[in-house]
């Protein structure tokens, strides 16, 4: 027991985080107000990233442009969180044809992956869970060109020009960035010591951090498009790579791979209809917190107060149970969604609710993972048009595999299957769908896109975002508000982590009714969110934008009538 709170320790320390001790202090730390901007809005976890989108905007690309500028800005920027080596989940407005549209980016499982080498009584089943059998298929390049081909207003090569300049002249690296060099610098493979260290050292804060390896790789994509990474020298030396490591990805799984649009799913929330994505991603426990919290006042109820909490808490725990219970690959065992998105159904499990004492968790005999080193950005431009992202290589620096002579990190993502029992719906399941946690959501209010918020944090992303949107709807919050006030989120196996600045009297009745509370000091914190909201003219039309970031984190949020 004590090794899964040290890795919730760990999980918790490598996500960046500020806490405070004040909610007041907390948004005050980012201004309190949010950015605003009549031309568009980039909300980011780096501001360079932020940079590279805005600079799209003001040169005449939609948001769809901006994505693929701030996905590769971030590979280089975040190069632990996410990149060509990475999966994500991508949700779109279309301005145009009033529709929003659900891109998937996991890709699938290796086809000649043997998934009893992630379980007992392989002797080596934790470690291939982080190394080079944990690989899977990457699909980010393909999702960011499926956009730019279906949407985009500017040349391709032109979307990678702010990251290729980054990774070729470096960049100073924050605090927050060197610590998780630091923390895995002894697991990299020489050939990536030889950059991210000087002199057999970690690089410090401050100091220049220069990928000219992934700068070739960006120039490569840019060129050539995704086919570089699909079949071209990148996925021939990915391949290399693997069968130097023993890892199961192929040249021919690469070449598979395809970026699929799917339909979202929503439910109603009070006046607002709230859309995430659908299966394969498993973010629909997100809409049964919010439907289930739907049967309650929780503006009468008071922001985190032991009421709200407790209810919240309890909510959590059974969406959580339904994840481990339903989720599965939409075309192999679909789950039940028209029964778990129901108000019949959200009414029959609030009722079981004891409102008077905490219950212990009892899980569906399933194991649960976190994927917890994510990143997460939004962009608007002022015709409407929105794209909220979530991207990620599951742990920071993925498997910690790089590709020689690429600059690329490449995703451990098959280290966040269920592994017991063997065969259960989120197993790795050769060739199948990789399913992710991600949820990325948007918000509709009478027939308008009004906020598109997402975060990275594991199993927490389902438990942050749903308490983002009732700050924002229940509780009447501006954005950069309703991402920065304190949050928590169920731990299995029964663990309730709290921020600082929630009323100890709140967390003392919450202990004395049976939850068991872990209170997370500085520099601790649940989630790195980043959101826009939008508001219409009289005829319908965007004319102000507003970007929140998180103060746990080193992002920025700008529009391009914002000063850099």
């Amino acid at each position: 027991m004590w090794l899964k709170y040290a890795l919730i320790f760990t999980f918790l320390l490598f996500m960046g985080c500020t806490g405070q001790t004040e909610t007041s202090n907390l948004i005050k730390k980012t201004k309190q107000l949010p950015s605003i901007s009549g031309q568009g809005m980039v909300s980011t976890a780096h501001p360079l990233a932020t940079e590279a989108g805005t600079k799209i905007l003001k040169k005449g690309g939609n948001a769809f442009d901006a994505a693929v500028a701030i996905a590769a800005a971030l590979n280089v920027v975040e190069p632990m969180m996410s990149g060509i080596g990475g999966y994500g989940t991508i949700l779109i407005y279309d301005a145009e044809k009033e529709k929003i549209r659900f891109l998937d980016s996991s890709g699938r499982i290796p086809q000649a992956l043997y998934s009893d080498v992630f379980r007992k009584p392989n002797p080596d089943y934790l470690k291939n869970r982080r190394g080079a059998k944990a690989v899977s298929t990457p699909g980010n390049v393909n999702a960011w060109e499926a956009m730019s081909k279906e949407y985009g207003k500017l040349e391709w090569d032109e979307l990678f020009e702010s990251a290729i300049k980054i990774a070729q002249d470096g960049f100073v690296i924050s605090k927050g960035t060197a610590r998780m060099i630091k923390s895995a610098f002894n697991s990299f493979p020489e050939y990536a010591m030889g950059f991210y260290g000087q002199d057999g050292n970690p690089l410090k804060a401050g100091s220049l951090l220069v990928q000219k390896d992934l700068a070739g790789s960006l120039k490569q994509i840019a060129d050539k498009g995704a086919k570089a990474v699909y079949g071209g020298k990148i996925g021939q030396a990915i391949e290399t790579e693997m069968i130097k490591s023993s890892g199961f990805l192929s040249l021919d799984d690469l070449i598979a791979d395809r970026a699929e649009w799917w339909k979202p799913i929503h439910i109603t929330y009070r006046d607002c209809e709230v859309y995430t994505a659908s299966p394969p991603a498993t973010a629909f426990p997100s809409l049964i917190r919010l439907g289930m919290m739907s049967r309650f006042d929780a503006a009468e109820l008071g922001h985190n107060t032991t009421a709200y909490l407790h209810r919240f808490a309890e909510v959590t725990k059974h969406a959580f149970w339904c994840r481990l219970k339903y989720a599965g690959d939409p075309e192999i065992d679909p789950p039940p969604l028209d029964k778990l998105l129901s108000e019949n159904y959200w009414e029959e499990e609030t009722a079981k609710i004891n409102m008077d004492k905490a219950k212990p968790f009892e899980p569906p005999k399933n194991e649960m993972h976190q994927g917890i080193n994510t990143t997460h950005f939004v962009a608007a431009d002022r015709w409407g048009n929105i794209v909220c992202a979530t991207q990620t290589l599951g742990n920071a620096f993925g498997s910690r595999i790089m590709p020689e002579d690429t600059g690329i990190w490449l995703n451990n993502s098959l280290a966040y299957c269920n592994f017991e029992p063997k065969g259960n719906p989120m197993d790795a399941h050769a060739g199948q769908r990789k399913l992710s946690g991600d949820c990325p959501y948007i918000i509709m209010r009478e027939g308008k896109p009004w906020v598109a918020v997402g975060t990275p944090g594991g199993h927490t992303i389902g438990q942050t975002v749903p308490q983002i949107v009732m700050n924002l709807i229940d509780f009447k919050m501006n954005i950069q508000a309703a991402i920065a006030v304190p949050r928590v989120s169920f731990i299995e196996p029964d663990l309730l982590l709290v921020e600082e600045g929630i009323n100890k009297k709140v967390l003392n009745k919450l202990k004395s009714i049976g939850h068991k509370l872990r209170v997370l000091k500085k520099p601790e914190g649940i989630g790195n969110a980043h959101g826009l909201a939008i508001e219409y003219d009289s005829e319908g039309n965007p004319f102000k934008f507003f970007g929140g970031t998180d103060p746990r984190g080193e992002g920025k949020a700008a529009g391009i009538t914002d000063s850099l």
